[in-house]
């Protein structure tokens, strides 16, 4: 089990051009003590990802310029975060979308829209070896 002590030195990426999602995400990470990180699409998280350095990474499947599958390739082909988890997003729940999510790198996948429970239960898993270290 995660103290908030523990998690509080987390941060938790959530890349979603969903501000919905995005606010979402950040409520129910953010009250579970961890730091969130927040892009609206690959190119701002990319751009982030040096400065914030997340343990953890959810990617939106479905976003303008760099979708997520893209964003994924990038960050698991990237020498310094190719070992950080990336959770997939997406409303699909396609057997065909994790699959390719899977073939880009991916860790999981997690269907949109999610509950608080099922987020924290995801974040707990990924980053307990992260803890660990």
């Amino acid at each position: 089990m995660t103290t908030s002590a523990d998690s509080a030195s987390l941060k938790i990426m959530v890349i979603d051009d969903s501000s919905t999602i995005r606010r979402s995400a950040e409520i129910f990470l953010g009250q579970a003590g961890y730091q969130v990180v927040l892009a609206d699409d690959g190119f701002d998280a990319l751009a982030k990802m040096n400065d914030h350095k997340p343990a953890l990474i959810f990617c939106d499947i479905l976003m303008p310029r760099l979708d997520g599958y893209q964003t994924c390739a990038l960050i698991k082909k990237s020498a310094k975060f190719h070992s950080t988890p990336v959770i997939m997003l997406s409303s699909k729940d396609g057997l065909f979308d994790r699959a390719r999510g899977a073939m880009v790198g991916s860790d999981a996948y997690l269907t949109k829209p999610f509950t608080k429970d099922s987020l924290l239960k995801t974040v707990r898993e990924y980053t307990a070896q992260a803890l660990a270290k």
